[in-house]
C-alpha cells in the first residue's frame, strides 16, 4: 500500500489482513538547450526511467491494532546525458543518480479514529559523472573525467493519520533526509600524453544530500461515489549546497571539485478526485505545482530544473475482491527558464517536458 511512503499512520486502516502491490513507471522526458547569444540547440539523449515500487503489509489478526509492512521504491534519481560534443561539454556529459529506498514499517492504531506509524530506511544506489576535459591530444579529441561509485544512506518516514469523521481524514507525514555518501569511488581520466602525469585514475570521495520532505493531506468523502484530496509537500532542498569532490590524487590541474549549488526549500501542491463508477471500476484525475529548488545563476546542465505543472489521470479495476490493476498516466510541463550560471557563465535557456505512464497489480487478502 502506497500509505507506506505516503503515511506510515495510515497504514493500519487498511481494509485487509494484509496486501502485496508492485509497479513501475516510464519516464519518457525531453529537455531543450537553447543558447541564448545564437540559434544553436542540443537536446539530451533520450533515456526513459523506470521507476519501481513495491509494497506489502500484513496483520496477524483482521482487527490488530498493529500492522507491519515493507516498501521498495526509489524516489530520487535521474539520468542526463548530452551529445559528446556539445557546447557544455566541459560542464557535463552525463551524470546519473539512482537510489533505492528499503524501509521496513510499523503502524499502530492508538485509537479508532487515530493512528501513528514509524519506518527505517536504507538507502542504497549508483552515482556516476562524466566531463570533457579542456585538453585536445594529437587528433583534437578532448579528455574526460569519469567518476562512478556505490552510494549508501539512512533514515526515516514517520506519520500521523486521524480520521475526523466519517468524511474526513487528515495526514501529517516526515520523511527525513537522507545523505548518501560514495566512499572510495572510481576516478578515470583520459587525457593527452603530454599532460597525462596531471590527471592519474584514483578514487574519489563525495556526499550527496537527498531532501526531508514534511506533508500535509486532506481527504474528503463526498459521497458514495467522489473522493477529494489535497496535499501539500514542503520539501528540504537547501541541505544540498555544493557538489563536492574528494580526490585522493591531486595535482597541478587536478584539484578537488566544491561548486556551489545553494539549493532552496520549496513547496509542492497538489488536488485530486476519485469517481467510483461501478462496484470494481473507478477514475482518478489530479494536478499538482512544483517549485523549483535551483535559484537563479546556479542553473547547471545537470539539473536543468524550472517550475512545473503536472496534469494526471488513471484508472482502477478490482477483480474478485482480491486482485486489483491500477493505471496512471502523467504529463508535466516545465516553465521556459532563462539563466547564468554565477561560477560557470554558462549561459542557457531551458525547455522540458515528460510523459510518465505507470501500472501496478496489487492482491488483498
Amino acid at each position: 500500500n502506497a500509505s507506506l511512503v505516503l503515511n506510515p499512520g495510515a497504514l493500519i486502516f487498511v481494509d485487509s489482513l494484509g496486501s502485496f502491490s508492485a509497479g513501475a513507471s516510464f519516464i519518457i522526458p525531453r529537455t531543450i538547450y537553447l543558447d541564448p547569444n545564437s540559434t544553436y540547440i542540443a537536446q539530451p539523449i533520450n533515456h526513459v526511467g523506470t521507476p519501481l515500487t513495491f509494497y506489502g503489509n500484513f496483520k496477524f489478526k483482521k482487527n490488530s491494532p498493529l500492522s507491519l509492512g515493507f516498501g521498495l521504491y526509489n524516489p530520487f534519481g535521474s539520468r542526463v546525458e548530452w551529445e559528446d560534443d556539445w557546447k557544455g561539454q566541459f560542464l557535463l556529459r552525463e551524470i546519473n543518480l539512482r537510489t533505492f529506498f528499503y524501509q521496513p514499517t510499523l503502524s499502530y492504531k492508538v485509537t479508532e479514529k487515530l493512528g501513528i506509524g514509524i519506518g527505517y530506511i536504507f538507502a542504497n544506489g549508483d552515482f556516476s559523472l562524466r566531463k570533457a576535459l579542456p585538453i585536445q591530444d594529437s587528433l583534437g579529441v578532448y579528455g574526460e573525467a569519469n567518476l562512478s561509485g556505490k552510494a549508501t544512506g539512512q533514515g526515516f518516514n514517520a506519520g500521523v493519520y486521524y480520521k475526523i469523521n466519517q468524511k474526513f481524514g487528515l495526514g501529517l507525514n516526515y520523511r527525513s533526509a537522507v545523505k548518501v555518501k560514495v566512499e572510495n569511488g572510481t576516478a578515470d581520466f583520459t587525457s593527452a600524453n603530454a599532460v597525462s602525469q596531471y590527471f592519474q585514475d584514483s578514487t574519489f570521495n563525495t556526499q550527496l544530500s537527498l531532501p526531508y520532505m514534511a506533508s500535509i493531506g486532506l481527504g474528503y468523502q463526498l459521497n458514495d461515489k467522489i473522493k477529494l484530496a489535497l496535499d501539500v509537500n514542503y520539501v528540504g532542498w537547501k541541505s544540498y549546497d555544493s557538489l563536492k569532490i574528494d580526490f585522493t590524487k591531486n595535482s597541478d590541474k587536478l584539484a578537488d571539485v566544491a561548486s556551489p549549488r545553494l539549493y532552496k526549500n520549496t513547496f509542492i501542491a497538489r488536488i485530486g478526485m476519485q469517481y467510483q463508477l461501478t462496484e470494481i471500476f473507478c477514475v482518478r484525475a489530479g494536478a499538482y505545482y512544483d517549485q523549483s529548488p535551483v535559484k537563479d545563476g546556479y542553473l547547471t546542465p545537470e539539473t536543468p530544473d524550472t517550475d512545473k505543472i503536472g496534469i494526471t489521470t488513471g484508472f482502477s479495476i478490482t477483480f474478485k475482491k482480491w486482485l486489483y490493476i491500477d493505471a496512471s498516466l502523467l504529463y508535466i510541463e516545465g516553465l521556459k527558464r532563462t539563466d547564468t550560471n554565477i561560477e560557470t557563465q554558462f549561459e542557457a535557456i531551458y525547455k522540458t517536458k515528460a510523459v510518465i505512464p505507470g501500472v501496478n497489480i496489487g492482491l488483498k487478502f
